[in-house]
């Protein structure tokens, strides 16, 4: 499998939270090959394989959904008014180019400096964003629903040193990592059956990975997303996280102190590159849902270093992504924390 495919066919999938069906068929072609796949009415997508007897069942989550804009009013002259579905950037949002599930371009309208007096010199607040397609009211209704769900258009490219910069690295990415666990422990026998669950909506609410937690039921889980790296002006605990460095191994009052030391020694063991995240309290993504579903699961995370998180040039190193399902198939290989 080339990784660096998958995580452009990922990321070129539209999927914004709550309408997640064009990422969840392309994440299907590839686990279909190695996994028994199902999904449920919140949008999740779920890949089976392991020993189905196993005693342990790992849950491995990464959330398929990514960040957007949702439709909530078009004016007479089809103008199309928006809020946001999700994180989105509103510094960013300035002429960018949007698309809507159904393929329409439209853009952000922007005053012209020209015919500025210097007071819009600032990030144009949400409610004062529009959307022009270029359209009559009349033709704009035709295609453009109320509830219509818009992301960046940009498409993925590739930079120098390997790199990739694309929308939707948040966390498409994450999702690639787990196709390759699949990949790898295809065909072996494990100690685990191992779940993975490509969640909904972590970016409006994290309902996705608690409703799925609560229908695996898993011992354990290991989460995946992606996390800060340097980049000029930034400071603190994130300055020192590079790309092509690993993945990123969470430490954090909310996580499993045991499976957290499992992995740094299963890491520093096969010499799979990693790097630290600590954090004092939540950790902002799934694992704060998943470690208090139900009657609690044991849980662990894992980050993929990202520049410029929720904007249209998100850039990430495919070699972290890598570092990521080598340590988590390790991490199964071995039986966890918790083997006997």
């Amino acid at each position: 499998m080339d990784l660096r495919e998958v995580i452009i066919a990922l990321c070129s999938a539209h999927g914004v939270s709550g309408s997640e069906e064009s990422a969840a068929a392309v994440a299907e072609r590839y686990l279909s090959a190695f996994a028994r796949i199902q999904t449920d009415t919140n949008g999740n997508l779920y890949a089976t394989f392991g020993y189905p007897e196993a005693k342990k069942n790992i849950l491995l989550d990464a959330h398929l959904d990514r960040i957007g804009l949702i439709v909530t009013d078009i004016n007479e002259k089809g103008f199309a008014k928006v809020d946001k579905c999700g994180g989105m950037d509103v510094r960013v949002l300035q002429n960018a180019v949007l698309v809507t599930e159904g393929g329409l371009c439209g853009t952000v309208c922007c005053l012209p400096p020209h015919l500025s007096d210097g007071n819009e010199n600032k990030a144009t607040p949400m409610d004062k964003v529009w959307i022009d397609f270029g359209l009559p009211y009349e033709e704009v209704v035709r295609h453009v629903r109320i509830g219509e769900k818009l992301t960046y258009f940009e498409k993925p490219v590739q930079l120098l040193n390997g790199k990739i910069s694309a929308p939707a690295l948040d966390n498409r990415c994450g999702v690639a990592a787990l196709i390759k666990v699949a990949e790898m422990l295809s065909g072996e026998t494990l100690p685990y059956q191992v779940t993975i669950l490509l969640s909904a909506q972590e970016e409006t609410y994290g309902s996705g990975s608690m409703t799925g937690t609560f229908r695996v039921e898993p011992d354990e889980a290991i989460v995946v997303d992606v996390s800060f790296a340097a980049q000029p002006d930034i400071s603190g605990v994130y300055a020192g996280i590079g790309l092509q460095k690993g993945t990123m191994i969470g430490i954090s009052p909310i996580l499993n102190k045991k499976m957290t030391e499992k992995l740094l020694a299963l890491a520093q063991s096969k010499a799979i590159p990693f790097q630290y995240e600590v954090m004092s309290g939540r950790t902002g993504t799934n694992a704060d849902h998943i470690a208090i579903t139900k009657g609690g699961v044991k849980t662990a995370m894992l980050s993929i270093p990202e520049r410029y998180m929720h904007t249209q040039a998100e850039v990430i190193h495919p070699d972290d992504v890598a570092a990521t399902a080598d340590l988590i198939a390790a991490y199964i290989r071995s039986g966890g924390a918790f083997h006997d």
